[in-house]
């Protein structure tokens, strides 16, 4: 079973493609399975868990074993692979859990989530008991977090670890840049070497696993590249490329971290509230970010595509790999052949960060 949410796990490696799929949605986490084996099978709905709740993200540490982040209701736990649910969110105090996170420390499991306001809180228990990691608010950037949208307060958007230790840890703000602690979250620093049109909407951060100081960051006008740990960025891509004027889900292949899958919208939610429009489109690059080129086959053009891509999962499987992506409109796609051709396997709830399919959505 893998999973497909806006801020939890992403990346997936399995013998064979995986028959289960399930989806964080607005309302409740929707389970889609694979109806034979093959990898062009149809998919059709088998079960809908914690209906009424927005999930965030999703986490799978171990099979069988889930976490699902929740606006306004914390976290929730299934022992039994999505049958049961438990909260357990003891110790975190801010309701709006917009990322989830884990990693293994010394060969035990360790839990990371991410709130609104932006906080981070960390579990060494399996989420039975949680605290808060204060120094996270510590850094000199904090009196200027905020976000566009009411309430105006930032929120911890993405969790990402280091490439080779597991106390590494970065956190995307949005509104307010990108924190890496060295000490599991005990203390923090933020980067800094951006160009002067960085405005700290940190969306995500992916690492390459075969060298941790070559990172690229995906921001709310494009990426960032920087191959010295962060000293210094090079802007990849800005509002004119083909990625679009608001990339968000980036996810690599392991067995080739060069090859890249990035999903986002054409313009930022300022302008999807006044146009009724995102420009949801789904892109490719081989080179490890330095090019980029636009994924059609399957899919809707992007200057007809109403909505915003808002989660994205890669399965590494054989010789092969598959891409899911999901919409504000609650459009599931699929790609079993490396990007190069799409299809829509579900219509279903929205899937959205915050208020983005509400935006969308209302304005239809």
């Amino acid at each position: 079973m893998i999973a497909l949410s806006h801020s939890g796990s992403a990346i997936f490696t399995s013998s064979a493609p995986s028959r289960e799929l399930m989806v964080a949605t607005v309302d409740g986490i929707v389970t889609l399975a694979r109806q034979a084996q093959d990898p062009a099978a149809s998919w059709r709905e088998t079960s809908r868990a914690l209906a009424g709740c927005h999930i965030s993200s999703i986490i799978t540490p171990e099979p069988g074993m889930i976490f699902a982040g929740v606006f306004n209701g914390a976290v929730m736990h299934s022992h039994d692979g999505g049958v049961t649910w438990q909260a357990r969110d003891a110790g975190i105090a801010h309701r709006d859990v917009y990322s989830l996170g884990y990693v293994k420390v010394d060969g035990r499991l360790r839990l990371y989530a991410g709130t609104q306001p932006a906080n981070l809180y960390v579990s060494d228990d399996l989420g039975a008991h949680w605290r808060e990691l204060p120094n996270l608010r510590s850094v000199a950037s904090v009196p200027s977090w905020t976000f566009p949208a009411p309430p105006h307060v930032a929120h911890a958007k993405h969790i990402t670890f280091g490439a080779s230790d597991p106390k590494t840890v970065y956190v995307s703000v949005e509104q307010g840049g990108l924190l890496k602690s060295t000490d599991g979250g005990e203390n923090w620093s933020e980067f800094s070497g951006f160009d002067a049109d960085y405005d700290q909407d940190v969306h995500r951060l992916h690492v390459d696993p075969r060298d941790g100081k070559r990172m690229l960051m995906v921001d709310g006008l494009g990426m960032y590249a920087t191959r010295d740990g962060g000293l210094k960025w090079e802007r990849r891509t800005n509002h004119d490329s083909v990625v679009g004027g608001y990339p968000d889900t980036i996810v690599h292949l392991p067995s080739n971290p060069d090859l890249l899958i990035s999903g986002g919208a054409a313009e930022n939610p300022n302008y999807w509230l006044a146009h009724h429009f995102a420009g949801a489109r789904i892109t490719r690059s081989r080179d490890g970010g330095k090019s980029w080129e636009l994924l059609r086959n399957g899919l809707p053009a992007p200057e007809r595509w109403q909505a915003s891509i808002e989660a994205m999962t890669l399965e590494e499987w054989g010789a092969s790999f598959s891409v899911f992506a999901a919409t504000t409109a609650g459009e599931v796609y699929e790609s079993y052949d490396g990007g190069d051709n799409w299809r829509q396997i579900a219509n279903i709830a929205p899937v959205s960060k915050g208020a983005h399919a509400f935006i969308l959505n209302r304005a239809a």
